[in-house]
């Protein structure tokens, strides 16, 4: 026990702050993309319902490992797209983690536009049909009437979004991104016999993580219900 945890240690709260980081940052970028595939969806314009469409139920439905993967190999290593400076001792461990995160946030943004669409069906069309009538044009109708409601009915499940984000960061490991998960692999490598414990070491992590997560939308879900 005390030889693992002197490998494990050291190394545990670096990994978890990885894990956090790519949480964080996956997180704007997908609430940002999301809005915007939230209303290219809903738009007058067929041609941006149809993009929209096309890419939500694209990339819902593919699985996230071959995300990250085609970030790393097609991005990068076929179309040469860097996201760090060359010149830095730190190159290889700041381009994985960036193409990671760009992957998070791609893959991520989708279900962030199903729970925001999700939203706006809890808003009566009335009160748009009485924008449109006071001369509001989509846009003004949509960020000054709509989204504000829809984000507030769709925060549940946008806090299981975030959840299931901050979960579907260990998928970085594949690509050579130092977050919790390869920490894990990398000490059952080190100490197998110590199976167990180590699941158990990681798995109280991740809880510790993602359960304040679930209690704090859960209590903002309450504080900002649209009262009926």
């Amino acid at each position: 026990m005390t030889a693992l945890w002197n490998d494990l240690g050291p190394a545990l709260w670096p990994a978890f702050w990885l894990t956090i980081q790519l949480t964080f940052f996956s997180a704007i970028g997908s609430m940002i993309l999301g809005t915007i595939l939230t209303a290219m969806r809903v738009s007058p314009v067929r041609i941006l319902r149809g993009i929209a469409t096309f890419y939500i139920n694209t990339v819902r439905n593919t699985p996230l490992t071959l995300i990250i993967l085609f970030c790393s190999f097609g991005l990068y290593q076929n179309l040469g797209l860097e996201l760090a400076s060359r010149d830095s001792s730190s190159f290889l461990a700041d381009q994985n983690f960036r193409l990671a995160i760009l992957g998070f946030i791609l893959y991520t943004s989708s279900f962030v536009a199903e729970s925001l669409r999700s939203g706006i069906n809890t808003v009566h069309f009335g009160q748009a049909e009485a924008a449109r009538s006071l001369g509001l044009t989509f846009g003004q109708t949509f960020s000054s009437i709509v989204f504000p409601q829809a984000l507030r009915a769709a925060i549940v499940p946008l806090g299981n979004t975030l959840i299931a984000l901050t979960k579907n960061t260990t998928i970085a490991s594949v690509i050579g991104v130092a977050e919790a998960s390869l920490l894990m692999k990398t000490t059952i490598e080190n100490h197998a016999n110590m199976l167990f414990v180590i699941f158990g070491v990681f798995a109280l992590g991740f809880i510790i993580l993602t359960l304040p997560m679930g209690l704090a939308m859960g209590n903002l879900s309450n504080r900002l219900a649209v009262k009926k």
